[in-house]
């Protein structure tokens, strides 16, 4: 009896699934403001911790794009290095290397916090914006295990994501406190005096901070959560479903 209504469950079950998908779908953040993501088949894949780390590294990777941007605008010299003609070309090589990971070519071999301690060495004669950026992108992606999407099955560690954040904050005090030989910043970021005030990059590293410190005290949370979950589960009784 139960073989024979297996097509039929199957059938249903099916369309069920694509009714979830249809109206998962078309389901919008309310506030346009919100900066929500499209509905995909990975998602079924993924726990609440993992949507937020998708989601967090896709912002961050964002406001990385956005520091190379602010980075070549004040600081052109430094795409010219890299042989680029114009800044929308240096800019869109730029991002694909940010969300692949990637560190510049004459640095391979090295690794996300040496490129950043390359970037910020006076000696280094390359495109200093781009090693600064694609140090970061590095460090950030190989704290979460290498991953720019998460599932059930990833393991991200709590402590990594934690030092990653301690490292967006060393990065930002030696952007704007290191100088060449002659006193002159390495890069031009932050500005303030004669009644101009761009503290726009201290705003984007303070968004990376805060995803990042925010990400690493969800996820040990969760962590401490199972256990918690497991042991009221015995002392309360919980019985599994059966129909």
């Amino acid at each position: 009896m139960i073989g024979a209504r297996l097509p039929e469950l199957v059938r249903w079950r099916v369309w069920w699934l694509a009714g979830l998908l249809a109206l998962a779908g078309c389901a919008a953040p309310s506030d346009p403001g919100l900066h929500g993501e499209s509905m995909s088949a990975d998602q079924f894949a993924q726990s609440d911790i993992n949507r937020l780390q998708t989601l967090a590294m896709r912002d961050n990777l964002d406001s990385l794009d956005r520091l190379l941007e602010k980075l070549y605008r004040r600081n052109p010299g430094e795409w010219r290095k890299a042989g680029f003609t114009d800044l929308k070309t240096a800019l869109d090589q730029g991002r694909a290397r940010i969300h692949r990971g990637e560190v510049p070519k004459e640095l391979d071999g090295l690794q996300d916090i040496e490129v950043l301690s390359v970037a910020m060495d006076p000696r280094y004669p390359g495109d200093r914006a781009a090693a600064f950026v694609l140090g970061l992108s590095s460090m950030i992606i190989a704290a979460h295990g290498g991953q720019t999407r998460f599932h059930v099955s990833d393991s991200v560690q709590a402590r990594h994501v934690f030092n990653a954040a301690r490292n967006v904050e060393i990065a930002a005090w030696m952007l704007s406190s290191r100088r060449d030989a002659q006193g002159r910043p390495l890069l031009l970021s932050n500005e303030l005096g004669d009644g101009v005030a761009n503290l726009s990059f201290e705003r984007e590293f303070g968004r990376i901070i805060a995803r990042l410190d925010l990400e690493a005290s969800l996820q040990d949370e969760s962590l401490r959560r199972i256990g918690i979950n497991y042991v009221q589960g015995l002392l309360f009784f919980n019985f599994l479903p059966v129909r």
